[in-house]
């Protein structure tokens, strides 16, 4: 992995059902930030981010990891808050005032901070092989997160005037980044979207643009075929 490293350039670290790698797809793309796909799988050969060269780069042995040039940029929301200030000519992810980026941070954090480490794959890992949880058991622990975290963040956008086509203003920013993978995730442990239906909508707004099919899961290069 470090052989790809070079002294300019933007190689994002990435696994392509990771909804942490997701999100940053997601506002690389908004920005029109071209960039090198670097697979790092969490499954295979016990969990690719486990080799020593990349922990070398990430202790934390997770993806995604931004390296830029040879800089080395790591948390999801870290690197969409780094892309915004080293390209913020490219189209934000951040609203103008104080008060606005606080809202959109709440609703990004609601996600990243809240929702998705509770049912992150080394949680699920560490439920199966130190406590023998059943598979059935740790799919119903995701399910009551998921639930939980985008019950507020619909009573969060539901009728708030500064939601807009999406979850804040007309423009997607970094709360659809976070939002639109947690609803990939929802879907893959077999909920129901339309129960949210502001949520539903801000989706369906931002599912047309080209920078989130882009970054959509079945379209990276290291998704299997008719992922």
């Amino acid at each position: 992995m470090l052989d790809r490293i070079t002294d300019e350039g933007l190689h994002l670290y990435s696994y392509w059902r990771s909804s942490a790698a997701y999100r940053v797809r997601i506002g690389l793309a908004l920005k029109g930030l071209q960039f090198e796909t670097v697979p790092v799988h969490l499954l295979k050969d016990g969990g690719q981010q486990h080799a020593a060269d990349y922990a070398a780069l990430n202790p934390q042995q997770l993806v995604p990891l931004l390296m830029h040039g040879r800089r080395a940029v790591r948390q999801s929301l870290a690197i969409l808050e780094y892309l915004e200030e080293v390209w913020p000519d490219t189209p934000a992810l951040l609203p103008g005032t104080a008060r606005e980026r606080g809202r959109v941070r709440a609703l990004a954090q609601l996600v990243a901070c809240d929702v998705h480490p509770l049912n992150n794959l080394r949680v699920l890992q560490f439920f199966e092989q130190h406590w023998n949880v059943p598979q059935a058991e740790r799919d119903e622990w995701v399910r009551h997160w998921i639930v939980d975290g985008l019950a507020a963040f619909e009573a969060l956008v539901d009728e708030d005037p500064a939601t807009g086509a999406f979850c804040h203003g007309d423009a997607p920013g970094l709360a659809d980044c976070c939002l639109v993978p947690q609803l990939y995730n929802a879907r893959r442990f077999g909920l129901e979207v339309a129960q949210w239906p502001t949520l539903a909508r801000i989706e369906q707004a931002c599912q047309v643009l080209p920078a989130f099919r882009q970054a959509a899961p079945e379209s990276q290069p290291d998704a299997p075929k008719g992922a």
